[in-house]
């Protein structure tokens, strides 16, 4: 099996099973954001404690880049510090950028590689991303701020 018949599986598993998707009860932020040129859709639900990210939901509407992106955006933060889940998302963001990243820590999140071949997809498979660093007040089109 070719590394890319690979990767594209692992896209639809968690485009067509995708994994935390529903809604949290108490979680302590909610972002809903649009990409407008394609018009993905995602609510990012999070539950932070103690500088961690205790729980994580996703609903949304959208191709398989960017569904299956918040899928695998959130088996990788949940657990994880909050500063760790913004340093994976910097990674993930500069990978399908096409800049040169450690991809050590990504797992399943290598699968998106290829978005960086396409431009036009780097918004489909940030739009998750993008709704993390918004909820936790570190969104780059603000300066860091909420």
């Amino acid at each position: 099996m070719q590394l890319d018949d690979l990767y594209r599986q692992v896209i639809m598993d968690h485009y067509q099973r995708p994994r935390n998707l529903g809604d949290l009860e108490g979680g302590t932020v909610t972002v809903d954001l649009r990409n407008p040129s394609c018009g993905d859709e995602i609510r990012l639900q999070l539950l932070v404690e103690d500088g961690i990210v205790k729980d994580v939901r996703f609903r949304g509407a959208g191709c398989s880049i960017s569904m299956s992106s918040a899928s695998m955006m959130t088996e990788a933060i949940k657990g994880k510090p909050v500063a760790e889940a913004l340093r994976l998302s910097h990674t993930f963001r500069a990978m399908v950028r096409g800049e040169d990243v450690d991809r050590d820590d990504l797992g399943d999140l290598e699968a998106l590689q290829g978005v960086s071949k396409f431009p036009a997809r780097v918004k489909c498979a940030t739009l998750a991303w993008q709704a993390l660093e918004r909820a936790v007040g570190h969104d780059e089109a603000d300066g860091g701020t909420n």
